[in-house]
């Protein structure tokens, strides 16, 4: 899968920005998970949450410990955020881009994917998948494990329209209408068969 990869470097970090009063976050605890192979492979850590059908993604925080073993390099441990069945309109994220060497590192910052153009909606099941993986795979289970530390998930929820009251007089009084001259109509009496 092609995503839009955020290339992060603690000085390169953009600042979250408001996103206005319908804004909510989502903030995921990694503790545990592991990349062992490249995007979709097997022994991928995936969550799963259901935010809303709509919602909007338009920030991500982060701050987190992440361990690379050898011969894996910090700068290959990803994590993707997607849609349901749209894996190619999400993000991936990469906190240790520079970091070109095993080890544990730990990384802090955050993104406004809507000013980049990278903020993207959820399909109709509302649910936002995280999958953590490998940019190369290597070969070593795990090449990655986040150690410790949360993402944050800013999104934007979409408001179900509700008729006002006035919309609801309005339907009630044309129902009676169409109730009411059902009623009054006259039945036409057909003929007994013979």
């Amino acid at each position: 899968m092609r995503f839009r990869t955020i290339a992060l470097a603690a000085a390169a970090a953009l600042t979250l920005t408001s996103t206005g009063a319908a804004a909510a976050t989502l903030v995921v605890d990694v503790t545990g998970a592991r990349g062992t192979s490249l995007f979709g492979g097997v022994g991928n850590t995936v969550q799963a949450f259901a935010i809303g059908a709509g919602a909007r993604i338009t920030a991500i925080g982060y701050d987190v410990s992440i361990t690379a073993n050898d011969p894996s390099y910090l700068s290959e441990a990803n994590v993707a955020l997607f849609a349901t069945g749209q894996a190619s309109s999400g993000v991936a994220l990469s906190p240790g881009v520079a970091d070109d060497v095993s080890g544990t590192a730990s990384y802090a910052g955050a993104v406004d994917l809507t000013a980049l153009g990278l903020g993207f909606a959820l399909a109709d099941d509302g649910i936002l998948r995280l999958e953590y993986f490998e940019e190369v795979a290597d070969g070593g289970l795990p090449d990655s494990i986040w150690n410790s530390g949360t993402i944050t998930v800013t999104y934007d929820l979409v408001a179900t329209p509700v008729p006002e009251p006035a919309t609801w007089a309005m339907m009630a009084i044309g129902l009676e209408i169409v109730g009411g001259t059902m009623r009054r109509r006259t039945r036409i009496a057909l003929p007994a068969a013979a």
